[in-house]
């Protein structure tokens, strides 16, 4: 087992960051860590790189105990924070070299070689740090993390602030590291769960609240229907919404709604006769299948 996590607590004084979270992440898995912001994904990130100790509970990498065994957990483990913090006055191969002789790389220069083919830093790599665009700053920050071959990649964020190109340049690294490793990573965008991850992990409020594959996602929250509903006029969304079986009523755009209730609660025929007592045309109607993993998500933590 790659990682290893029982009953994880983390307290910041009276608050609780993380809080009795379990999970095991096998050899070769991408596994996105979702949640808000403040959920406790960072806290959990730095506790299994030994940047902070857990309040209670075990943590391991590659069997080694995060608190007991750090040393070798960090030789096991790849790490980019979310900031990305880097030495802007430092020439990319300059960077690289010091990151590797920390590290105590054999074949350095080889090695250091293959980083910058595989982040596609050639064109880059005699460029101080400090004039790089974000998204190649994003890739020596990749390029560090793996330097000394680890067996885990561990990542925080790492497409924040990123335009679309340099988004899907680094989605594709990230896709082409994770053959060959166990990568966890967290994220805000759900579209890059679903591209990348082969399961998805969900915390909120400390505690975890989902944690299955990415395809099975969707069955968590299937005793909710949703039917997507057009009318030809704005609806008084307080009437709507004060229907029997109805849980919970958004605009999506324009007198177009989405409107959940209970699995076992056909609302359909209350929504025609809601609109011809309020003087309302149905336009359309339709029920959704399934749910996506960002709608997933917001049932989940919102």
């Amino acid at each position: 087992m790659s990682i290893s996590v029982q009953n994880i607590v983390k307290k910041y004084g009276q608050q609780k960051a993380l809080d009795t979270v379990s999970f095991e992440i096998k050899s070769g898995e991408i596994v996105g860590l979702l949640g808000p912001n403040g959920a406790g994904k960072s806290t959990m990130m730095k506790i299994l790189t030994c940047f902070i100790p857990p309040t209670s509970g075990l943590a391991s990498v590659c069997g080694f105990d995060v608190q007991d065994q750090s040393i070798e957990v960090r030789r096991k483990v790849g790490y980019l924070p979310e900031n990305n913090p880097l030495y802007l006055d430092m020439y990319v191969k300059e960077y690289l070299e010091f990151v590797a002789g920390i590290y105590k790389v054999s074949n350095k220069m080889a090695r250091i070689a293959e980083m910058i083919e595989i982040t596609g830093l050639e064109a880059e790599q005699k460029k101080k740090i400090g004039a790089l665009s974000k998204g190649y700053r994003q890739r020596v920050g990749l390029a560090q993390a793996m330097i000394h071959d680890p067996e885990v990649l561990i990542l925080d964020e790492p497409t924040s602030g990123l335009d679309p190109n340099q988004l899907v340049e680094i989605r594709n690294l990230i896709q082409k590291i994770g053959k060959s490793k166990t990568v966890m990573l967290s994220t805000h965008i759900m579209q890059e769960v679903e591209a990348i991850c082969d399961r998805a992990i969900i915390i909120n409020k400390g505690i975890i609240v989902a944690d299955d594959k990415t395809a099975e996602l969707s069955k968590l929250v299937a005793n909710i229907n949703v039917i997507v509903v057009e009318f030809d006029k704005t609806p008084d969304v307080k009437k709507l919404q004060s229907m029997n079986g109805v849980l919970k009523v958004s605009l999506i755009k324009s007198n177009i709604y989405e409107i959940e209730s209970k699995l076992d609660t056909d609302i359909r025929p209350e929504i025609f006769r809601f609109a011809v007592d309020n003087g309302l045309t149905v336009l359309s109607q339709q029920k959704k299948e399934q749910q996506s993993i960002q709608e997933v998500f917001q049932l989940l933590t919102r």
